[in-house]
């Protein structure tokens, strides 16, 4: 099985769990700053590494006809909000060229390809009045990273409907659990400050609401999506993947330090965050119809785990 971003947060977690099931994992890899989610779950020695960027059309049909892949999981992106902002060129070439690099590459290699799954993002939606977002919302994204999860999105689910290519997308909330160095990202980087003894920085006024899902439920919906495509459902699909716990940012901040042990450090409220929707999170009742699938670790749960792991960890990754 063919993972691009495998040395990232959530693609290690991934890696980790498709190894635990006896595959063997190819894992696509551009840069290896270390450490990286490789490292920090011993996996690399355990998948079998192949250099190349998503949008190097020849590195990634190589990753697929050489070690015979029949299964590609696409998470490889720019995945950060504030630097898409900055430099939306480099993200649009990453999201969006990269995507159809490997759709391609999976289009040519067709006969040998049993499932595509393609990492869209609850950000596609885009700003709507009504909520939970469902899948049959339209989307219309306003901001670069937006954009570029939403054309990502619209590809994929266009090469299962012109080429039969077995394509599914998956739109899940803020991932979030150990392993995860982005400590711009609220969690981690809450954690963090805590752990440090000092106030952690809130971008926004704290109120915008968010849908964070751990990160060992988004592998069972990645895992149980991909055994629903294989078997010839969910095709030309995308699936909402949330907690159906949303929270605003300061009640979740404050939640935080209570799991850290620091309800007497108190946030620094910047207000300063630009190009963001105030209030996101998604209605997964069509994952829990047509896969079974339902988070089953509460933000109490996971925020707890997530803490444990960094208080373990954090020395060997600042």
């Amino acid at each position: 099985m063919v993972v691009t971003g495998a040395s990232g947060f959530f693609g290690a977690w991934l890696a980790q769990a498709l190894l635990a099931a006896g595959a063997r994992v190819i894992a696509l890899v551009r840069d290896e700053p270390r450490p990286n989610g490789l490292d920090l779950f011993a996996l690399r020695e355990r998948v079998t590494r192949v250099p190349g960027a998503i949008e190097d059309a020849a590195a990634v049909e190589r990753a697929i006809v050489e070690y015979d892949a029949s299964v590609v999981f696409h998470l490889a992106a720019q995945t950060l909000v504030g630097p898409a902002r900055r430099s939306p060129v480099a993200t649009f070439e990453a999201n969006i060229r990269g995507t159809w690099t490997v759709l391609e590459a999976c289009r040519r290699q067709a006969d040998r390809i049993a499932a595509v799954l393609v990492a869209s993002s609850d950000k596609a939606y885009g700003d709507h009045a009504e909520l939970p977002y469902r899948e049959e919302f339209c989307l219309q994204p306003r901001f670069p990273y937006d954009a570029s999860k939403a054309c990502a999105d619209i590809l994929a689910r266009s090469y299962f409907h012109t080429y039969g290519l077995p394509v599914a997308v998956t739109r899940c909330a803020n991932l979030y659990g150990g392993g995860d160095l982005n400590f711009s990202r609220i969690i981690p980087g809450t954690i963090q400050s805590a752990l440090a003894g000092q106030p952690p920085e809130i971008r926004s006024d704290g109120t915008p609401v968010r849908d964070y899902l751990y990160a060992e439920d988004a592998v069972r919906g990645y895992l149980a999506l991909a055994e629903a495509v294989m078997n010839g459902r969910c095709r030309g699909e995308a699936l909402n993947f949330g907690s159906a716990e949303p929270i605003a940012v300061l009640p979740l901040v404050h939640a935080i330090l209570a799991a850290c042990g620091r309800t007497d450090l108190q946030p620094d409220i910047r207000a300063t965050a630009q190009g963001e929707i105030d209030r996101q999170y998604l209605a997964s009742a069509r994952a829990a119809q047509e896969l079974n699938w339902r988070a089953r670790t509460s933000l109490q749960q996971g925020l707890a785990a997530t803490v444990a792991w960094y208080r373990a960890h954090l020395q060997t990754v600042r």
